[in-house]
């Protein structure tokens, strides 16, 4: 997994000082799915470890105080349910400004489904604890209320 900066009409890439384009930042167990966000002045990394056909798919992620890392794992915060979906990872996040609210967008499998490939989209929310660490996320049937952002 790498990252690089853009220039400033999005036309293409800034070089860093060591004239390198881009830096990885590759974590242990990487998989796919990068995904950065800022939130408080951290940078958080997430991405899916495991491989989607299989029970040890999950997003996991890691924070750090600037965007070229260096990032710290903090662990895993979407897991598979046995009750509700196999398969749950590769995501996106939304945040809803207007009410301070994340959502985490992914991929899962329905547990009734025998195609490893057959996923479904699906949202729930995702929340912080006092540190501002991310709380593992329940995955649910209902999703999310529909909401402006």
């Amino acid at each position: 997994c790498n990252i690089a900066k853009l220039n400033k009409d999005f036309t293409g890439f800034e070089k860093f000082p060591d004239g390198s384009t881009f830096k990885e930042v590759t974590p242990e167990g990487y998989t796919e799915g990068p995904f950065m966000f800022m939130k408080n002045g951290k940078y958080y990394f997430m991405w899916s470890e495991g491989g989607w056909t299989g029970p040890d798919y999950f997003v996991a992620y890691a924070v750090a105080d600037s965007p070229m890392g260096p990032f710290k794992r903090v662990g895993r915060i979407l897991n598979q349910d046995p009750e509700i979906a196999k398969g749950a990872g590769h995501h996106s996040v939304i945040h809803n400004a207007k009410k301070d609210e994340y959502y985490i967008v992914y991929h899962r499998r329905p547990i009734s489904e025998k195609d490893g490939n057959h996923r479904v989209t699906c949202i729930d929310m995702m929340t912080f604890d006092k540190d501002g660490l991310i709380n593992p996320v329940k995955i649910t049937n209902e999703g999310v209320k529909k909401s402006k952002l």
